[in-house]
């Protein structure tokens, strides 16, 4: 299978977002208003209704969840030591690492929900969606986390305000608690969805900076080995200790080797950071993505 035409249509959206902020009157201030309603509100819709779609058999699915937690834990590890490593420190500024760090082990939903529907079906998007909502509050908060302890700002408060981590605690307890969308009000929910995949991948586009890029070259180098080289590869690994089934083997595989999200540029422009260098990552992130991918399902499955 040749996984970069299947990556296509999703990273043509991306480029479509880069050349329409570029080249026309949409420019980066209309994007940033895209980038506001699809993090505070289309984007959480989506993982709501996501995880609320089917019901959730914690049985069936533990594997999976501990499967999707030693995977993230490993990249936070991983992204958390970088300025402890002998080799690294005297590169490795501070401030930079603190909103950086989360590059390395958040991932890019919208891209993984439409690459486990090619590639699994509709089972892979419910697998998808499980990590989604097992993965997404751990991730945030130790996104949050660096920032919020490097700026000296009130960590509760950040997290309590983050859209994802609401959207996504709320939809795993409606599912538990047995809660489904009305009928009347599904199809309304599913158009919002759509709309959150292409504008969300469009904003993703519209947000790519390489000249920030131009500092703090061995702290990009380093998470972005970690995001796409050793989470694919740690992935490999635990799915094979976990025991996995082959559709979550491949669930798994798309997980560790998606693209950074696009919204770590928001975060942490938002929360006071160097949003520009951040974006540059998210860039770089983008264009590895169909490496890592290609890699990551094309290999490794």
């Amino acid at each position: 299978m040749n996984y970069a035409q299947l990556l296509f249509p999703d990273f043509s959206l991306i480029l479509c977002g880069y050349l329409v902020c570029r080249y026309t009157a949409l420019n980066r201030d209309v994007w940033q208003q895209v980038d506001a309603l699809v993090y505070y509100f289309l984007f959480p819709v989506l993982l709501f209704q996501s995880i609320v779609r089917s019901p959730l058999d914690v049985d069936a699915a533990s594997r999976l969840m501990g499967a999707g937690w030693a995977l993230g834990l490993s990249g936070i590890a991983a992204a958390y030591a970088l300025p402890h490593i002998p080799v690294l420190q005297r590169w490795v500024d501070r401030r930079d690492h603190a909103c950086s760090a989360q590059v390395a082990f958040r991932f890019n939903s919208f891209i993984g929900l439409a690459i486990s529907d090619r590639v699994a079906g509709p089972q892979g998007v419910q697998l998808f969606a499980v990590l989604i909502g097992v993965c997404v509050p751990l991730f945030n908060v130790s996104a949050v986390w660096p920032m919020a302890r490097h700026a000296k700002r009130g960590f509760a408060r950040e997290l309590v305000r983050n859209p994802l981590i609401i959207a996504t605690a709320s939809g795993l307890v409606a599912n538990l608690l047995g809660f489904t969308i009305p009928t009347w009000i599904e199809a309304s929910v599913s158009r919002i969805g759509a709309a959150s995949l292409a504008l969300g991948l469009m904003a993703a586009g519209a947000g790519m900076q390489l000249g920030a890029m131009a500092r703090a070259k061995a702290l990009a180098v380093s998470v972005l080995s970690i995001r796409h080289l050793l989470l694919p590869l740690a992935a490999w690994g635990i799915a094979r200790l976990f025991g996995l089934s082959t559709a979550e083997t491949t669930v798994l595989l798309v997980f560790s080797a998606l693209p950074t999200a696009s919204s770590c540029y928001v975060l942490a422009s938002r929360m006071g950071y160097d949003g520009a260098y951040v974006a540059g990552l998210v860039t770089v992130s983008t264009i590895l993505g169909v490496v890592s991918l290609t890699f990551a399902l094309g290999v490794l499955r």
